[in-house]
């Protein structure tokens, strides 16, 4: 059983469950996987909480403890800036936490020749924490937006999503893709689980769509989980 600590927010969980359920469409429901979503709303807020670093690793100890409890066999956390707390974390769990982050560094290293540029959309505390950047920066030219994108653009995007504003996210994230696409990035890594959200929801985007040039991770993620799944 897949164990999927949520809450972070509450739609990057769906998401995730969401997008489970999309690579198995098709198949009779006896085929699906098991899975316990754990709806953890009250972890606090990452970002605000770098500094108490032990208020949140606490949190996130009990609610994997939780899924533990539950017979789940491995863990997954929906949410890149709580892969911050994944080292310290999985030392006080015994199965296994799949890091997100590093996932996408694999699929990377599989897709894209070493010293590529890849671009990367994700909140400042993302970026603060090198959760991407600490795999990335060996063998990758990690590229992040201008202080005024980050602040005008990705920001803006993130936050427009979190309001159920899916229009107004995409016209603010189209600056910023449109940056990291000029400079030639071979990849952009969508760093946020609300981003995808505001990012597919282009029309005029088609092409870029259809070139794969973004990832994301909540999807790769699920792709992972199902792999690691069926091997049990």
């Amino acid at each position: 059983m897949i164990g999927i600590l949520g809450g972070m927010g509450t739609q990057a969980g769906l998401d995730f469950c969401n997008k489970l359920a999309v690579i198995n469409r098709g198949k009779s429901d006896q085929k699906y996987p098991l899975f316990i979503l754990y709806n953890k709303s009250n972890i606090p807020k990452r970002p605000e909480n770098l500094k108490k670093y032990s208020n949140v690793l606490k949190s996130l100890i009990n609610g994997c403890n939780l899924l533990q409890k539950n017979k789940c066999k491995f863990i997954v956390m929906p949410c890149n800036t709580a892969h911050y707390w994944h080292n310290d974390l999985q030392k006080k769990i015994k199965i296994p936490i799949i890091s997100m982050p590093k996932e996408v560094y694999l699929h990377t290293k599989k897709t894209c020749k070493k010293n590529s540029k890849i671009g990367i959309l994700c909140t400042e505390a993302t970026l603060k924490t090198n959760v991407y950047s600490k795999y990335f920066n060996k063998n990758f030219n990690l590229v992040s937006p201008s202080k005024s994108l980050q602040n005008n653009s990705v920001n803006k995007a993130i936050k427009y999503v979190k309001l159920g504003k899916i229009r107004e996210a995409e016209k603010a994230i189209k600056p910023a893709v449109n940056h990291l696409i000029k400079i030639k990035c071979k990849k952009i890594i969508l760093g946020c689980t609300e981003l995808p959200i505001a990012i597919f929801a282009y029309k005029s985007f088609k092409k870029i769509k259809e070139s794969k040039i973004f990832i994301d991770p909540n999807l790769l993620l699920a792709n992972v989980s199902m792999k690691k799944y069926k091997s049990l």
